[in-house]
């Protein structure tokens, strides 16, 4: 398990990496530059080292004026020296953070469209099964979690080892035995760095689930925010909210644990390290086998030496997050939709309107049918209402028309061709779409008719605005057309927001008209708006209802009554008042006195 674990980790990066694949040559500039600061500052220890050895500390035989200023002309050097190299440091860093942070943030921008458009090409089965909080901390913080993978881990790493090779190397050519002496510490540096990285693994893996638990949570309740003060809920929901917080902060408090645990061991370490040098090297000072500029160096190169195990280690919290966050995010790239168009598929820009279902069975899951060997036609032209009881499968036969799902058996067609080879962009161009549950974006009342969609101008959607009637109200308004529209269209009533969607939909004038529960929230005046503006789209095209109120499909072509999944029962409103069927039974209980 463990191995398929790193192979899984391994397929991961190498997914990451080509993403940075187009930017490699600000990483091969950047890399130069660790090359460049890592040699600079693993210098400085070194010519304070040859300052004190040679400059400072050999006085006996007294101090002559010639000897004095050849020595201060070596001091002076040796400063500039370091100086030089500071000021290498300086610019050497400010280019590769710049260099480093434009590549990643490049790279994080084409991660995050890519998710996003891909997100746009899912079914509407995968939205069925996937709670809205845990998509936006994908599209959010799991990719904000890989820019330090690339802005700051790579480099890290880089830097850190190079680092470490360098300190080792110079350490064991100024004295071997004080070098190996500093390296004898490593391993068990090495071993509580392992067992840390392993504890903080954990600990990322569950932060990630609680972060996601509370996303979820809020947008859920937010949107819900008018049912939870309605049903004074408030107490409850934020009990919920309260122990998933709580829960966050307790693996945070985790994290902080072995964060403090894992510094003050490697800080010990580091502390008995100097003390042995103190130690053996004060030794060897007085013995005169070592020098005092040497001791002085060992003392900075070991402070510099524990910096980048620690680094290392922290830098593997990084790649443990970022990996998380990848797991996440390439997780739901690789969703397959369900919904794919035909190798060759058909462009169409308008239908007659022939529509026939030949024994279509559908179910969401499994073998659960809600549709159960369905066969109707509706001809070119002709208005079709389906009603029935709530979950007999009227709102699946609309859903399926436009392909939101693919049937498991059966055949449905449009003009004599199966829906699933015409192209899906086209097909759902050419029909119009009203459902019961009205989205209205941010923007303008004109922008959530046009939806900012190229062929609809606004002289378009004041058309379509004035044939369903909602031109009416949308004059009213302070700013007319331009009048702000609040989130979800808070500002407006139920039946406004209906109105506008059928604007939205009438704009682009479809061949076909797909009504899905669109009178079922309005008033009584907004749903005779609403049947005078059927009666004029109905025109001239092929239009399907489903609708709980009977008035406004009075004058339907063709009504079919649907019960358990199966069609009970079709024909006029009277053909069907004339029997004693299910029709009768919901319009006797629709019109009781």
């Amino acid at each position: 398990m463990k191995n398929n674990g790193i192979l899984k980790e391994n397929k991961i990066i190498k997914r990451l990496f080509k993403y940075a694949l187009p930017y490699w040559k600000q990483f091969a500039l950047v890399l130069f530059l660790i090359l460049i600061i890592t040699g600079t500052s693993l210098l400085q220890p070194k010519l304070v080292q040859i300052m004190i050895d040679n400059h400072l500390m050999d006085f006996s035989g007294g101090m002559t004026e010639d000897l004095l200023n050849e020595e201060l002309s070596g001091v002076f050097k040796i400063s500039m020296l370091y100086i030089g190299t500071v000021l290498i440091n300086f610019v050497a860093t400010y280019s590769q953070f710049w260099v480093l942070n434009k590549a990643g943030q490049s790279i994080l921008l084409s991660i995050r469209q890519e998710l996003y458009d891909h997100i746009l090409d899912l079914p509407m089965s995968f939205f069925d099964t996937n709670p809205l909080g845990n998509l936006v901390t994908r599209v959010t913080n799991d990719t904000e979690n890989l820019n330090e993978m690339f802005t700051s881990v790579l480099t890290s790493l880089f830097q850190n080892l190079v680092s470490i090779l360098g300190i080792i190397i110079i350490m064991l050519i100024m004295n071997v035995k004080l070098g190996l002496m500093v390296l004898s510490l490593s391993p068990v540096i090495v071993a509580i760095s392992v067992i840390f990285r392993n504890a903080i693994g954990k600990v990322y893996d569950s932060q990630r689930k609680v972060l996601s638990r509370i996303n979820n949570h809020l947008s859920e309740n937010i949107s819900g925010m008018g049912i939870i003060q309605m049903f004074h809920q408030e107490q409850k929901v934020y009990d919920e909210f309260d122990r998933a917080d709580r829960e966050y902060l307790k693996e945070s408090r985790r994290e902080v644990k072995y964060f403090a645990t894992y510094r003050p061991a490697v800080e010990m370490i580091r502390s008995i390290g100097i003390a042995l040098l103190i130690w053996y090297g004060g030794k060897g000072y007085l013995t005169e086998v070592i020098t005092f500029g040497v001791l002085y160096a060992f003392i900075e190169y070991i402070q510099r030496f524990f910096y980048p195990i620690l680094g290392l280690a922290e830098t593997y919290n990084i790649i443990q997050s970022a990996l998380t966050s990848s797991k996440r995010i390439f997780s739901l790239m690789d969703e397959k939709s369900s919904i794919e168009n035909a190798e060759d598929p058909i462009f169409i820009d308008r239908f007659k309107g022939k529509v026939e279902f030949e024994n279509v069975w559908f179910a969401y899951k499994g073998d659960d049918w809600v549709l159960k060997d369905v066969s109707f036609r509706i001809k070119p032209g002709e208005f079709v209402a389906f009603v029935g009881a709530t979950g007999a499968g009227k709102s699946s036969i609309m859903n399926l028309i436009v392909r939101f799902y693919d049937i498991q058996k059966g055949k449905i067609l449009i003009d004599g061709v199966d829906v699933r080879k015409y192209d899906i962009q086209s097909l759902r161009r050419a029909i119009g779409l009203v459902q019961q549950d009205v989205f209205l974006f941010s923007g303008s009342i004109e922008r959530n008719i046009t939806l900012g969609r190229d062929e609809v101008k606004r002289d378009d959607a004041i058309k379509a605005a004035k044939l369903v009637n909602a031109d009416n109200f949308i004059i009213r308004l302070p700013k007319g057309y331009d009048e702000p529209v609040m989130e979800r269209g808070a500002t407006l009533s139920a039946g406004q927001r209906q109105l506008l969607s059928y604007a939205r939909t009438i704009s682009t004038d479809p061949s076909m008209l797909i009504l899905d529960e669109a009178t079922a929230n309005i008033d009584t005046e907004t749903e005779l708006l609403i049947q005078d503006a059927i009666s004029k789209m109905s025109k001239n095209r092929t239009m399907i209802a489903v609708a709980h109120r009977i008035s406004t499909i009075a004058d339907a072509d063709n009504i079919i009554v649907m019960s358990h999944g199966k069609i009970a029962e079709q024909g006029t409103k009277d053909e069907l008042l004339g029997r004693d069927g299910i029709f009768r039974v919901l319009y006797e209980l629709q019109y009781k006195q």
